[in-house]
């Protein structure tokens, strides 16, 4: 099989600092170019905002080759490419798949899919509808030790599972962050409130849904944090999230004879040894798992939806019931 030929909308700093050197050692690859955004297509765009766009482009360049867009549409629409890495804000994430699916490239998306299930929904019948692959970049979920977890809890490692506790949340960032903006589909939920929606999918699995949440608004109707409980009948479990926290970043399983906990669930960087803390009888021992590149697995991931049927079909049904909890959250939380 050829190299799948891929091109960059908008030169994020995701992008340049994450994507980019993942995608370069992936051997299916090849990396096309990188897309700037256009007056027409960056609403209210500054001439200063798009002046910077374009250098960040040109930084893309000369550190990686490729070649430079004039706009998001122009990329989407050369024949020569074969999928898109979409990594700009929420909710923009939509229009830009949709329009990228419509032209019949595969797209991989950043977190979330969209900001609400309608829109997902449409762009997974629009990519089944052409076997195009539609992967989200929830990265932290290939890393060796979620695998791990996934088998201490089948195992029955620490007897039968009571209870999953996890908790993602972070300092306070700038104001002008696309989190604190509605319009861009800011806001905890959708940001750090997505991980551990699904990680409590990949270990809980079938039947899961929300029977509580709650969401804590500021003046400007943005979702700063929030907390939820979740059920798939046999378990129980509790997420935490928000954005104007404390960091935290850690995930306990409270079974019938001990309990397992690991930190940094979220967020370890490439290479980043983790552990994983067991103690049963009032006896703790530790188990430690070695470093990962979870972004590089998530383009592996992608590829495979790209060439699987079976893959694709079974990421597709991921999408959709991540937005289902999210959308159940929203629901219950207001």
């Amino acid at each position: 099989m050829n190299k799948i030929r891929i091109g960059v909308i908008s030169p994020s700093e995701i992008a340049f600092r994450r994507f980019m050197p993942a995608i370069l050692n992936h051997d299916s690859f090849e990396y096309v170019g990188v897309a700037y955004p256009t007056s027409d297509e960056w609403d209210n765009a500054s001439v200063s905002q798009l002046d910077l766009e374009i250098n960040k482009a040109k930084d893309f360049m000369k550190e990686y080759g490729g070649n430079i867009y004039e706009g998001y549409k122009s990329v989407i629409s050369d024949p020569s490419i074969d999928a898109i890495y979409l990594p700009l804000p929420p909710a923009l994430h939509y229009k830009w798949a949709k329009l990228a699916l419509e032209n019949n490239k595969h797209v991989f998306l950043e977190k979330p899919s969209t900001t609400n299930e309608k829109d997902t929904l449409e762009l997974v019948e629009l990519a089944n509808s052409k076997s195009l692959a539609l992967h989200e970049n929830y990265m932290f979920q290939y890393h060796n030790q979620i695998d791990l977890l996934k088998e201490l809890i089948d195992t029955k490692e620490v007897g039968e599972t009571r209870l999953i506790r996890t908790n993602f949340g972070f300092p306070k960032r700038l104001s002008n962050d696309f989190r604190y903006n509605k319009d861009l589909g800011g806001g905890a939920l959708l940001d750090c409130g997505g991980y551990p929606l699904r990680l409590m999918s990949k270990l809980m699995e079938h039947d899961l849904e929300v029977i509580a949440s709650k969401l804590v608004y500021n003046e400007n109707d943005i979702d700063l944090f929030g907390s939820v409980m979740l059920t798939n009948s046999d378990v129980i479990g509790q997420v935490s999230f928000g954005m104007d926290n404390a960091y935290k970043c850690d995930i306990e399983v409270w079974g019938s004879n001990g309990t397992i906990y690991t930190g940094r669930v979220f967020t370890a960087p490439e290479g980043f040894e983790t552990s994983i803390v067991i103690n049963k009888n009032n006896q703790e021992s530790t188990i430690s798992v070695r470093g990962d590149d979870t972004f590089y697995k998530s383009i592996d991931k992608f590829y495979k939806c790209i060439t699987d049927d079976n893959i694709r079909e079974l990421e597709y049904k991921e999408l959709l019931t991540q937005i289902r909890l999210v959308e159940e959250v929203r629901k219950e939380g207001k």
